[in-house]
């Protein structure tokens, strides 16, 4: 399953052409952090519907439901040393996503071709609750901003939320095919795509709702921008729609050659949301002012770009884009390939920066905040950190026995949560001889 990325990058970013690298010099600065997001009562008088209001969290849970020895039935290619520190086995198929609790990131949820999700606690793998009552896999799932509820969707359409510390389901709803899921970055509210075309918003627990209507095909992936007030959504006919979360109007639509030649697969913003970053399988990464809904710049890879041009149905067979993101301390982006690239591009001169080979195709990569460090993991089954100022490799932690199919990463780096085809979830803690 495809995953979306976390991202981050730095805020009031100057125009692209007042960038500037000097010869092979490393940048230790360029731009100033966002002072912080807006305060969630502004941002309830921008959108009418939506109660910004937080809720007080508590966290518990003493079911038990920690399994310790290894599962029957998974036949893994990959031997090798685990690096791991807790192993999560209660899934019986392969586990689709996983996310943290952004409050506190002691609790993970994961989901997966079970038709199960659970949350858990990251210290000891003990079970806190099972998100029952699903009937097809759970692909989609995640904790509201402030830790007080969590979410989780299958691929038929049914999305559930419950309240973490009552472990109590408290809204569901019925929508078309799922294609990704989302809460907004500041308030108790949910965003999901389908593939009749809608972009879905709900307001938590009471249902209120708004529909954003594409074009006549699935809506593949989207962000919620981090001013909570506008979001980006990718399409399978290729087009970008930015669209207006109060009005329910699309501020821009870029289409044709503004737009992707192929189904878009994933979408990333910059820490002030004044850029986009999309992905397709058609091998592009387009850089799109959020501002002007303007294409500021196309990143391809070099071993792609010297091909032939094959068309699109031949191409999109052998690479993709399958994940990417803005680093938060330097004017880097990486992309992350079907192919096993991991390309790091430089924005203020729009060129090819480092390539990372992979032994096989990526299929996520999170930017550590407030580094040069990017991680990615792969369908080898084997997560990587990247030093993205010098393309080098700096450790990579093994342990799976079949590919990764999502990750998460704590705020302060120390903890990578892992899920995989071998129906585990796996917590690594980070060591860093850097740092």
């Amino acid at each position: 399953m495809e995953s979306e990325s976390e991202s981050g990058a730095a805020a009031d970013t100057p125009p692209l052409e007042t960038l500037s690298f000097h010869g092979d010099e490393e940048i230790i600065e360029v731009v100033e952090l966002d002072p912080g997001p807006p305060d969630p009562d502004d941002l309830a008088q921008e959108m009418e519907d939506v109660d910004f209001e937080e809720e007080e969290e508590e966290e518990e849970g003493n079911e038990e439901g920690w399994v310790l020895e290894p599962q029957e039935g998974v036949v893994g290619s990959m031997e090798g040393p685990d690096d791991s520190e807790v192993t999560f086995a209660l899934h019986s198929a392969s586990v689709f996503c996983v996310s943290l609790d952004p409050k506190t990131n002691t609790l993970a949820v994961t989901g997966g071709e079970d038709d199960k999700a659970f949350v858990w606690r990251l210290s000891d793998g003990e079970l806190l609750f099972e998100c029952a009552g699903h009937k097809d896999s759970v692909t989609c799932a995640g904790f509201s901003h402030d830790s007080t509820l969590v979410a989780t969707g299958d691929m038929s359409g049914l999305l559930k939320v419950w309240q973490v510390d009552t472990k109590e389901e408290v809204w569901s709803f019925e929508a078309g095919d799922l294609e990704w899921m989302e809460w907004h970055p500041r308030a108790p509210v949910l965003l999901a795509g389908t593939a009749d075309g809608n972009t879905w918003m709900w307001k938590v627990p009471n249902g209120d709702c708004k529909t954003f209507q594409g074009p006549n095909c699935p809506a593949t992936c989207g962000r919620v921008l981090p001013d909570g007030k506008r979001a980006v959504v990718g399409y399978e006919d290729g087009t970008i729609r930015i669209w207006d979360l109060k009005q329910g109007s699309p501020i821009h639509v870029l289409k044709g050659t503004e737009g992707h030649q192929g189904p878009l697969t994933c979408v990333a913003s910059n820490q002030d949301g004044s850029l986009a970053l999309t992905g397709s399988v058609d091998c592009q990464a387009k850089l799109v002012s959020t501002t002007t809904g303007k294409v500021v710049g196309v990143f391809r890879p070099e071993t792609v770009a010297s091909q032939p041009n094959l068309g699109e149905g031949e191409e999109s067979e052998s690479n993709s884009v399958e994940s990417l993101g803005f680093c938060s301390v330097m004017p880097l982006a990486a992309v992350g390939y079907l192919d096993g690239t991991l390309a790091i591009y430089d924005l203020s001169t729009q060129t090819l920066r480092h390539q990372c080979q992979h032994q096989s195709g990526i299929v996520q990569l999170l930017w550590e905040a407030g580094t040069a460090v990017v991680y990615t993991c792969s369908l080898d089954g084997i997560v990587r950190l990247w030093d993205a100022r010098t393309g080098r490799l700096l450790t990579d932690y093994r342990g799976h026995m079949a590919e990764i199919l999502d990750f998460a990463l704590s705020k302060d780096a120390s903890l990578v949560v892992t899920t995989s085809g071998d129906h585990k979830a796996k917590v690594f803690c980070v060591q860093r001889p850097d740092r």
